[in-house]
């Protein structure tokens, strides 16, 4: 009789796969309900996930949940996590701008005009007299212990500064 291993799936390895599609599923929920609409998946699924942000009784998001591991089966679930994917890098990428920003206004804020060069090298065509302006009304601010306003301004204009340049 000849067996051939490699055709059948053991029963484990199906498990992790369907625990791997409602994995995915759930990471679906992060999205909004425009993101869902978005994706190429079955209405059937669409209104599963729709359904199952509503719902607040653990027990029943617990049912809803399986019920959205069994439906992703049955589709072809490589777009979806591709789009999961990209999502998340995204977010990673946007996150890591934004705590560069962070970085770079709190030197300008410690060192002043130290910190320039730093500031200029990742954005050469940044106002030097803009920056150093910003820098010393919000020392002004925190030495009087007044609101952060020029702080904001300074974040505003290095963020505006990031996503004019092809950074």
């Amino acid at each position: 009789m000849d067996f051939d291993e490699t055709d059948e799936i053991s029963k484990s390895q199906r498990k992790r796969e369907v625990h791997a599609l409602k994995e995915l599923g759930i990471k679906l929920l992060e999205f909004s309900d425009d993101s869902l609409r978005q994706l190429a998946i079955p209405e059937r699924l669409l209104e599963a996930l729709l359904t199952a942000k509503k719902i607040t009784s653990n027990s029943a998001r617990k049912r809803q949940l399986s019920f959205i591991g069994k439906l992703m089966q049955d589709i072809d679930a490589a777009p979806v996590q591709a789009a999961v994917q990209a999502r998340e890098h995204q977010h990673l990428t946007s996150t890591r701008e934004f705590h560069l920003l962070e970085d770079l206004r709190e030197k300008l804020l410690l060192k002043g005009d130290d910190a320039l060069p730093e500031v200029l090298s990742h954005f050469p065509r940044a106002e030097r007299q803009l920056l150093r302006k910003l820098v010393r009304l919000a020392r002004s601010e925190q030495s009087n212990g007044q609101p952060p306003g020029a702080s904001r301004r300074l974040f505003r204009y290095l963020r505006e500064l990031q996503e004019a340049s092809d950074y």
